[in-house]
């Protein structure tokens, strides 16, 4: 879902630059396009009819201080897990920075609820265990949408299991508490893509296709950290070389 998020975001800029969409061809970055978007419409009406009505009750009703304290807590527990895949990536210095974040947060922020760190100007590197493949030379593979998940790509995907492992939620042994955890988490998420979303329904005539580039655009500036090769990765999906 972080990642749906920045996709949005993203997809918003785009917005600004787009005036009218061209027709619509096959994107050889998703030869799967009929099955994604079949898994996209059944998505959409599970969204339609419980998490987003759910989220926007959410967005109204809880104080946005609160809101945002939710989001700082999350996100410093992302923290956590990009220190570790910034260190597998070789990455000394982000890795570094992310765990004083980690640090800072957890002590001087109540548990992370603050975001200190960033007021500090403590640099934020979000990575995951699907770039950590990547900056290793494993490729996209084809684009997919996972059932409930959303956006993904083939190596994000078989990374899932191993962020699965990393998220300290996931692995939490209450589980009254996890499922508590797991479900603010994904509502808290979902209504920081609200906006987006009211945008996207505006002005994108194919909404899948507009959230799918951004996605695949959004994942590539990841891995390479903001600065990717001038290479298109819709011509070549395969081929992310290392980002190291």
């Amino acid at each position: 879902m972080k990642r749906l998020i920045s996709a949005a975001v993203l997809a918003l800029s785009l917005v600004a630059c787009a005036s009218a969409p061209p027709a619509r061809a096959a994107n050889p970055a998703d030869p799967w396009e009929s099955m994604n978007r079949s898994v996209d419409q059944f998505n959409n009406a599970v969204d339609g009819a419980v998490l987003k009505p759910v989220a926007t009750a959410y967005k109204e009703s809880v104080p946005r201080l609160v809101q945002r304290g939710v989001s700082n807590f999350f996100g410093n527990l992302q923290d956590m897990w990009s220190v570790v895949n910034c260190a597998l990536q070789l990455k000394g210095r982000a890795a570094s920075e992310n765990l004083m974040r980690v640090s800072v947060n957890t002590v001087m922020g109540l548990g992370g609820l603050l975001d200190i760190a960033s007021e500090m100007q403590i640099e934020r590197t979000t990575k995951d265990f699907g770039t950590t493949l990547g900056v290793w030379g494993v490729g996209n593979g084809p684009y997919v949408v996972l059932p409930l998940l959303g956006p993904s790509t083939l190596r994000d995907t078989v990374a899932l299991p191993v962020d699965f492992k990393g998220d300290p939620v996931a692995q939490s042994t209450d589980i009254p508490a996890r499922n508590t955890l797991v479900v603010t988490r994904v509502v808290n998420q979902r209504a920081a893509l609200l906006k987006a979303e009211t945008v996207l329904d505006e002005v994108a005539l194919d909404k899948y296709a507009f959230i799918r580039d951004a996605y695949l655009q959004q994942r590539r500036n990841t891995l390479y950290d903001g600065n990717p090769p001038d290479e298109d990765v819709d011509s070549n999906p395969d081929a992310d070389p290392p980002a190291r």
